[in-house]
């Protein structure tokens, strides 16, 4: 609908509509973000709507940019619905509300911005019989609740894990997965994207303890539910990709606005996540193909943008084999200057996005049978080597 001009829409990063919304919330007019800075969501050019004939109707205008500390930060305006409905898993009579796992999500950051707000809850008790401790939101924010009739709730995605069963991947994609796990260091906080990143936490090499996050609101991110041991898919407690998974022992559940706070303001060591294309410089596109394909950015532009180490993972060339590693992206750019790191199923390239040595890549690692001539003709940018012999990606 939306190629075919019957369908307006705005792409907003995952975070930086949390952040909007709590603006409002906190009676703040506008926000600095760096999410999406020095691309074309901050340039302007990104289509809205497009006309029956395929070409642009509608493109997105240029956002206000301000620079802080030499560094680019996108202006937001706050995000104020007339109405918000949200929903509960428990409320008393005074509106105060508690959510279950990753249910929070943008539940609360909606209530505290809206004009009017209407919540509908599983269960309603008598005001007192919540303790203060446990109430999530206060009902300060609810102007309405509602009695939910209907609770049933649907599983988008059911994964369960196989008892005795052992991830196993082979092949091209075997190799990015498993050398994407080498990456994982002891005390590490971690957000993985969805397919190849999620997988390699199934290699996370022994002696290493990692805490996983879902942007969608749980630090703590445990394996697929187990029936054997008697574990169940819960349809609130899913992953980014809407997957059931479990909660690990010490795992904390939060809203949305937090859980981009926390990767904002740099708590959040490793980025793990998936591109189409990257640049000599690490700049990455992962979410748009103009006319073909919309995937939406989701959270990576808030992820690419924060300060944690970003590595991508791909496979080195596209499936006409044209390569998806350049000089320059020719889709439209998640992150400008963001990757610290690129694996294929190749080679591993360090980006030098700050341009500490001048900028560009250094091939790090490479797969074995693949020799150097290999890499070269299928990567359409140069490239630096590594001093030395330079090492095989299956190397321990």
């Amino acid at each position: 609908m939306f190629f075919t001009g019957e369908l307006e829409v705005e792409l907003v990063p995952q975070g930086t509509i949390a952040a909007r919304l709590r603006a409002a919330g906190n009676g703040m007019p506008a926000i600095f973000t760096p999410a999406g800075a020095g691309t074309m969501y901050a340039n302007g050019g990104i289509p809205l709507k497009y006309a029956p004939n395929g070409s642009v109707a509608i493109a997105t205008e240029p956002r206000p940019i301000q620079i802080f500390d030499g560094k680019e930060y996108v202006m937001e305006y706050a995000l104020q619905p007339d109405v918000s409905f949200v929903k509960a898993y428990k409320a008393d009579t005074r509106g105060n509300l508690i959510f279950r796992g990753t249910s929070q999500n943008a539940n609360p950051d909606c209530a505290v911005a809206g004009k009017v707000v209407l919540a509908e809850a599983e269960i309603i008790v008598e005001a007192g019989e919540l303790h203060p401790n446990e109430i999530h939101l206060s009902g300060v924010y609810v102007d309405h609740l509602i009695q939910a009739e209907d609770n049933e709730k649907r599983i988008e995605r059911l994964r369960e894990a196989v008892a005795g069963q052992v991830t196993n991947v082979s092949g091209p994609r075997g190799r990015i997965v498993k050398r994407a796990a080498k990456e994982f260091k002891d005390g590490m906080y971690v957000n993985l994207g969805i397919g190849i990143p999620t997988m390699a936490s199934s290699f996370i090499p022994d002696g290493i303890h990692i805490e996983l996050q879902a942007e969608n609101g749980l630090m703590g991110l445990g394996p697929y539910p187990d029936p054997s041991i008697g574990q169940h898919g819960d349809a609130d407690y899913i992953n980014a990709g809407k997957e059931t998974v479990t909660a690990i022992q010490g795992a904390s559940s939060f809203c949305s606005s937090e859980s981009f706070a926390m990767i904002r303001g740099g708590h959040i060591d490793l980025t793990i996540l998936g591109g189409m294309q990257c640049s000599s410089s690490g700049d990455l596109a992962s979410f748009f193909i103009p006319g073909k394909l919309l995937k939406g950015m989701g959270g990576a532009m808030d992820l690419v943008s924060s300060p944690s180490t970003v590595i991508v993972t791909m496979e080195h060339t596209a499936k006409d084999g044209s390569p998806k590693i350049l000089k320059e992206c020719t889709l439209p750019l998640t992150g400008k200057a963001v990757v610290d790191r690129i694996i294929t199923d190749m080679c591993v390239f360090a980006c030098d996005k700050k341009g500490v040595r001048g900028g560009g890549l250094t091939l790090i690692e490479i797969a074995s049978g693949v020799t150097v001539d290999d890499v070269r003709a299928a990567t359409d940018c140069p490239f630096d080597l590594v001093e030395g012999d330079i090492p095989s990606m299956e190397e321990p």
